[in-house]
């Protein structure tokens, strides 16, 4: 049976993990209007860079030749933001599940003890009904290790996915805009 000051510290504890929690939130979202900020301070001075020398180009070949040129750095460069909002989105969800998984186990740890302690009071002849409780809890911890070990599988996979289409979607603009060779 649980007294008040046990279900306070429970309340308390899960208080303080909300509020770590909304900190690493606020963390990420700090993390990204950073980024969004550097990018728009960025894309203003290449907006003027690109105004000027466009504005000093002579002909149409010249023309062709800078748009040309402005075409591998912008999609190099939405590349690399795609892949710094990842890292952010991926560091603050992997903080999320490193916390997510110390509650798992502290409460596991608890209802464990509580079995345990249930175990030992229970009545004479109630082994059956003991055996059954802990199957059931063995049974549930093995379904979420289960669960989340392929939540990491699949976290891993579409990260290597990720990578492998970014790094396609930069060689393709690399070579779209790669002078071309005459036989």
């Amino acid at each position: 049976m649980l007294t008040a000051e046990q279900v306070l510290a429970a309340q308390k504890a899960n208080v303080e993990t909300l509020f770590g929690l909304t900190n690493k939130a606020f963390e990420g979202v700090e993390k990204l209007v950073e980024l969004n900020l550097q990018v728009a301070r960025a894309a203003l001075e290449e907006a003027a860079d690109n105004t000027r020398a466009a504005l000093s180009v002579k002909d149409a070949q010249e023309l062709l030749a800078l748009q040309a040129s402005l075409l591998q750095p912008s999609a190099e460069k939405a590349a690399s933001y795609s892949r710094h909002v990842y890292d952010i989105a991926a560091a603050t969800n992997a903080e999320v599940t490193k916390v997510a998984e110390e509650q798992f186990a502290a409460a596991q740890q608890k209802f464990a003890a509580a079995v345990d302690a249930a175990v030992k009071n229970a009545p004479a002849g109630s082994e059956n009904a003991v055996a059954l409780v802990k199957s059931a809890v063995a049974a549930a911890n093995n379904a979420y290790e289960s669960v989340s070990k392929a939540a990491k599988q699949a976290a891993s996979v579409a990260e290597a996915n990720f990578q492998a289409v970014t790094n396609t979607a930069v060689k393709a603009s690399q070579a779209a805009t790669a002078p071309k060779k005459r036989a």
